[in-house]
Order: structure tokens, then C-alpha cells, then sequence
């Protein structure tokens, strides 16, 4: 796992400064094409299309870890699809899983009656942190796909700069994201709405809590990658493997376990931000049912 062998290119650029482990890869295979297979269930039992990102980003992490599994029996002679299959699915699996991120909140917000509350307007909310969660996305997969074709070393950081542009553009709309998010939770703390104090909302409350730990962990497993492209390819991260199994695969599922724990779906039904009609002794006065907005 920690050793330093491997096929070597020219300026003796490796692919690996490490063999794969095989136990511990076949392992996040398991636990992520679980993630997949629940979330899709998830997906299409209670219709939150908002969602497919979220799967499609679980099924990159798990086919990533195909790709490690894959390498792990080749060693040491490592070949170049492996490789790339497991460089590029790995990166651009959490871009995907904050893509549905992003569009729980406007979706919440709307849903608890507390348009007032949010600090970005909820029609251009999910527009903004998603234009540039696709810009990292093709940001990070240039860079990847540039590094996966890499032959010297020189390759190699024009590759790693390039994601760590991605990697810069995911945190500073992220962290945007989770500054908006505890403002309108402070907000409505301070002045809960009609709609939040109703039953018929669900357990919103949990909701959130899941969002913030699961931008927590995003958040930290992207710092930790912009960290190991920003040492670069001699580093004691980039030739550890256990940094990128820890740091990486075990807090993206933690994400995604999260968010089984409490699906969006028990809040926000059927994809549709609805708000409901809370009852007159809690609310005092009837809202309006209101379709779904975006």
C-alpha cells in the first residue's frame, strides 16, 4: 500500500508512487455501489429528479474504485485505462454530489414559506451555486484528463494546476453555499415561519442538519485535495494512499450515508417544493398551496 513501485515514463513520472490496495478498494466499491443502488431507489419511488446528479456522482466514486481495484491487480505493472478510469471518477464524483446539494435549499426555503430569510433570491439560487459547480466540474475533468495523459513530470503539474483551479472555484462556491445556508437557519430560528412550525413539514430541522454535515465533508475533502495537488506529486499525500482512502472515499460515503439517513424526499415530497397549509392554531392565518418553482 505504501510502496514505492510502478511502471515508470519518461523523467520517471509513475503512475502510482504506491501499490493499490485491493482489500481496501474492493471495499469502497461495496459501500459506494450500495450508496448508488439506495439512492436510485430513493429516486425513483418518490420522483426527486433533483437527485440524479447526486446518483450519478455515487456511481462515479464507485466505478473510481473499480478502477483501483483494477490497478491493484496489476501491480506493478500498471497500465494507463485503470488509472484514468480512477483519477478522474474519484475527482469529479463530489461535484456531482454538490450539484443536488445546492438544489435542496432554494427547495427548503420555498417549502418553509422563507423566501425573506434566504440571502440569495431562491430563483437564482440553485442557478448560481450550480453555474459554478459546473464550471469546477470541466475545470477539475481538463485538469484530470490532462493529467491522466501525462508522460513527464512537467505534464503532470501543468495537470495538477489546472485542477487545483477546479478545486479553488468548489470551495469558494461551496463555502458561499454554507455561509447561505446558516444564515437562513438562524433566521428562521430567530423567526420561524407559518410552515415551519407545521407537522405537515416533516423533519426539516434534520434536514438541515444533514446539509451542513454534509457540506462539512465536502468541504473537507476538497481542502484536503487542493492540499495534495498543491504539494505536489512527491508529497507525502500523493504517495500515501490511506490520505486519499480517509480524506477522500470514507467522508464522500459518510456523505452519502448522511443523506440516506435523512432523504430530501421526507422533507420535500415528490420532488416539489409545495408549501403547506399549516394549521390555523399554529399559523393563525392559511397559506396558499404553491406549485413547484425550478
Amino acid at each position: 500500500m505504501a510502496g514505492d513501485e510502478g511502471q515508470a515514463f519518461e523523467g520517471g513520472f509513475k503512475l502510482y508512487r504506491y501499490n493499490p490496495s485491493l482489500a481496501a478498494n474492493a471495499i469502497f466499491v461495496f459501500l459506494f455501489g450500495a450508496a448508488s443502488i439506495a439512492h436510485l431507489v430513493y429516486l425513483v419511488r418518490k420522483k426527486t429528479w433533483y437527485f440524479i446528479p447526486f446518483v450519478a456522482g455515487c456511481l462515479f466514486e464507485a466505478v473510481g474504485y473499480v478502477g483501483r481495484v483494477a490497478a491493484a491487480q496489476e501491480a506493478p505493472d500498471f497500465t494507463l485505462t485503470p488509472y484514468i478510469v480512477q483519477n478522474l471518477l474519484i475527482l469529479l464524483g463530489p461535484a456531482l454530489l454538490a450539484a443536488s446539494i445546492y438544489m435542496i435549499l432554494a427547495r427548503l426555503i420555498r417549502l418553509l414559506g422563507a423566501k425573506e430569510y434566504a440571502l440569495v433570491r431562491t430563483r437564482w439560487m440553485t442557478k448560481i451555486f450550480v453555474a459554478g459547480d459546473v464550471l469546477s466540474f470541466f475545470a477539475q475533468g481538463a485538469g484530470g484528463g490532462f493529467l491522466a495523459k501525462a508522460k513527464t513530470k512537467e505534464d503532470q503539474e501543468r495537470g495538477e494546476n489546472i485542477i487545483l483551479a477546479g478545486l479553488g472555484i468548489q470551495i469558494i462556491f461551496f463555502g458561499f453555499f454554507m455561509i447561505t445556508t446558516v444564515i437562513f437557519h438562524v433566521r428562521i430560528a430567530r423567526n420561524p415561519t407559518p410552515a415551519s412550525l407545521s407537522a405537515a413539514a416533516g423533519p426539516w430541522r434534520r434536514l438541515v442538519a444533514v446539509l451542513y454535515a454534509s457540506s462539512v465533508l465536502i468541504m473537507v475533502r476538497s481542502v484536503f485535495r487542493m492540499v495534495e495537488f498543491g504539494m505536489g506529486y512527491d508529497s507525502v499525500l500523493m504517495s500515501t494512499e490511506a490520505y486519499l482512502l480517509g480524506l477522500d472515499g470514507a467522508l464522500m460515503f459518510a456523505a452519502a450515508a448522511a443523506l440516506l439517513w435523512c432523504h430530501p424526499s421526507r422533507v420535500i415530497r415528490h420532488g416539489r417544493d409545495v408549501h403547506f397549509r399549516p394549521a390555523p392554531a399554529a399559523a393563525g392565518v392559511a397559506q396558499d398551496d404553491a406549485g413547484q418553482v425550478g
